[in-house]
């Protein structure tokens, strides 16, 4: 199996803050890995690092092949990055952008112009082209952003949480476009604080927390961490959650959990189908009167919730921001 990127103990520190504590990384060629974590848990500093953007305290890395540290001249014309937010020149139009980046590339002006005008037309900018990129809609701006990454054909793509602020139908867009680039041949890793994302394009996902790889495996994998299915009953009278619950735990052998206002009652189901079946009959036979009766599969958002105790990766401990402020100014100095 070729690895396109492999990573073993990266460190990292600022100051008194340890950024990374020891993330090792395997990403095979031709496939996504989603990075997920909340904020300040140290996917910005990975990626800055995979990137040659920082050097690690300790560790190592390679991608495409090449050492990170030793051989960063030839990781970066292997690579393409997209940050959290547009790096496009607002002054310049469109194809102005692609046109000086394909130049900076080292591209003759008219292989430039055409590399431009390739990506104008697969991003669907063609009829924004002559506007400045100042006039662009966020959505965009984006599309553009990932053109710009995209003009010296890397074979490795580094996407630090590129749909952040996007609205959900620019979002969907950029996926599809993502979805393109892997299905020619690009790996990958994709970091997110949008759980669905890493469900709809990930092969793979690792969460980090706190500066360590904590769980990794597909979504699926994942999601088994936090037990299999669960019935969500919801109830037209709170007044009759003890009856409710009292049912269901007759019926399913587990303890029921009510949410904050007692209209909704959860428990896992360890049988699936006959679970079901004797959960109804015994809530019918008890007079409780249902609202919603549903079963979910578990989501990435209750994988945060066990991994971290956070309820989704946008749900960082407060405490925590200050120190992810001076991460971030931190790599900005050194880049």
């Amino acid at each position: 199996m070729e690895l396109a990127i492999q990573a073993e103990g990266l460190r990292k520190r600022y100051g008194d803050h340890e950024a990374l504590r020891g993330v090792d990384l395997a990403v095979p060629a031709g496939t996504v890995l989603g990075v997920l974590g909340p904020n300040g848990a140290g996917k910005t500093t990975t990626v800055r690092i995979l990137a040659t953007l920082l050097e690690p305290d300790a560790g190592s890395a390679r991608v495409a092949g090449y050492d990170v540290v030793r051989e960063r001249k030839e990781v970066q014309r292997a690579i393409g990055l997209t940050g959290q937010y547009a790096a496009v020149d607002e002054q310049l139009t469109g194809a102005e952008n692609l046109r000086m980046v394909g130049m900076l590339q080292r591209l003759s002006r008219p292989a430039a112009k055409r590399r431009a005008a390739e990506l104008l037309e697969r991003f669907r900018l063609t009829d924004a082209a002559g506007r400045t990129a100042g006039t662009y809609s966020g959505g965009m701006r984006r599309r553009l952003d990932l053109a710009v990454s995209l003009v010296a054909r890397p074979s490795v793509l580094f996407l630090d949480e590129p749909t952040t602020g996007l609205d959900p139908a620019s979002r969907l867009d950029l996926w599809a476009m993502i979805r393109e680039q892997v299905a020619s041949g690009v790996t990958v890793l994709l970091t997110t604080q949008y759980l669905e994302e890493a469900d709809q394009l990930a092969d793979r996902n690792v969460v980090i927390d706190s500066g360590r790889v904590i769980a990794e495996g597909t979504s699926d994998e994942l999601k088994r961490k936090v037990g299999g299915e669960r019935l969500e009953v919801g109830l037209a009278d709170p007044e009759q959650r003890a009856a409710a619950a009292a049912a269901l735990s007759r019926a399913v052998g587990a303890v029921p959990v009510a949410d904050d206002d007692g209209r909704v009652l959860r428990v896992q189901l360890a049988t699936g189908l006959d679970d079901i079946a004797e959960a109804a009959a015994a809530l019918r036979a008890s007079g409780v009167a249902v609202s919603d009766f549903a079963v979910r599969r578990p989501s990435l958002d209750d994988v945060f919730l066990s991994l971290t105790g956070r309820s989704d990766a946008t749900a960082a401990d407060p405490a925590a921001a200050p120190a992810d402020a001076r991460t971030r100014e931190t790599e900005r100095s050194a880049a």
